[in-house]
């Protein structure tokens, strides 16, 4: 091999080289920050994965919510129209949290499949829902509609 075209080849698979380990780094920096949406049926049905972070969402249950009387700590049902699940959060909710209302909570379930959320946000006003929820909500009910009753959880 002529010795200009050895220095190319080394130069491109250099080049190579550099650009996978940067698109490596990059996808596994991605793969960390994902937050994936489940509803509160595929969270009761076993689908979310435990000790990963999440967000979950659906209208609060109403009589759910529950203060602890020595913190911060509150716990309080979610649901879709089809499962609930119950949410445990340590901090100030926000000022529109109330039941009845829609939520999204990031955070991670427990082995009893309880969401341990580090972050719990309400919606902006009366006509505003999240889109995860309002799809969530929508494919419920046509789940109903066609007769179809998610499997009963573990």
């Amino acid at each position: 091999m002529h010795p200009q075209r050895k220095k190319r080849l080394i130069l491109i698979l250099l080049v190579l080289l550099g650009v996978g380990v940067a698109v490596a780094l990059a996808l596994g920096a991605l793969r960390q920050n994902i937050n994936l949406f489940y509803t509160p049926t595929e969270i009761a049905t076993g689908v979310a994965p435990l000790d990963a972070r999440i967000r979950a969402g659906g209208m609060v249950v109403a009589g759910s919510v529950k203060r602890s009387t020595e913190g911060l700590d509150v716990t309080f049902d979610v649901s879709d129209g089809g499962e609930a699940i119950t949410i445990s959060y340590s901090g100030i909710l926000p000022d529109l949290f109330r039941e009845g209302q829609g939520i999204v909570a990031l955070g991670r379930l427990n082995a009893d499949r309880v969401l341990v959320a580090d972050e719990v946000l309400a919606k902006h006003d009366e006509e505003y829902m999240p889109p995860e929820v309002a799809q969530a909500l929508e494919q419920v009910e046509h789940m109903k509609v066609d007769g179809y009753t998610p499997p009963a959880s573990n």
